[in-house]
């Protein structure tokens, strides 16, 4: 089966539709696929629901969707670096489904991992466990989290082998591994891609059964919050 395309578009032919769900790795704009968020963008799907820690910055990252309006619904844990996200959700303009940051992550791999729900202490007394069962262990109350199954994962990798077995740099494996399973179809957007056999088996953080397609491009370091001593 082909699993390395040319370019984004091509990786993501057959795939987008509108009102589709997709999972994108990445923290803040650390580990983002920010090739295949523009092809998403260029192809111009709307009514998008994307699960993400956050929507990167207002012209970078999943920002730029927010910016055509192609996205109506986020969930996502942080909205703190982004004033489009805000302003957007405050005027009514963006559905918003808060989640703490593990609980997350751990809807994307429980939904990777065939698990329908899981027990948190995460969120109990606050707005986050309104409408969720409560359940109690061992005198613990805890809230009931669903496992989080997406049509589209989006995922950035620093190195991948022919057959899609990945392996992420530094911080860059947070969400990355755990939105990569939660994908009916895992797209992953890589920075080097080598032949079979010469990566180390022991090394690999996502084996290539999860990965669908992969696409090399390149990477655009970007920082957040610059700051330096005035001194």
């Amino acid at each position: 089966m082909r699993k390395i395309y040319d370019t984004p578009e091509e990786a993501l032919k057959d795939v987008l539709f509108d009102g589709m769900t997709i999972a994108a790795g990445g923290f803040g704009l650390c580990g983002i696929p920010e090739v295949l968020i523009k092809a998403i963008k260029d192809a111009g799907v709307k009514n998008l629901t994307v699960a993400s820690n956050n929507a990167g910055v207002d012209d970078f990252g999943l920002g730029i969707l927010l910016q055509t309006k192609q996205v109506k619904k986020m969930i996502s844990s942080y909205v703190g670096e982004n004033d489009t996200f805000m302003s957007q959700y405050l005027g009514g303009e963006l559905e918003l489904e808060f989640n703490p940051q593990g609980t997350l992550a751990e809807r994307m791999r429980a939904g990777g991992a065939g698990i329908p729900g899981f027990y948190t202490k995460t969120g109990v007394g606050t707005v986050i466990a309104e409408g969720k069962e409560h359940k109690d262990f061992d005198g613990e109350t805890y809230i009931l989290e669903t496992g989080l199954k997406t049509d589209l994962a989006i995922i950035k990798a620093w190195k991948s082998d022919e057959t899609g077995n990945l392996i992420y740099r530094k911080t860059s494996r947070n969400f990355n591994p755990a939105a990569a399973t939660c994908g009916k179809i895992c797209v992953a957007e890589v920075e080097e891609i080598v032949p079979s056999g010469q990566l180390n088996p022991d090394l690999i953080h996502t084996p290539g059964i999860y990965v669908h397609r992969i696409v090399q491009g390149a990477h655009e370091k970007r920082i957040e919050q610059r700051t330096v001593r005035t001194n």
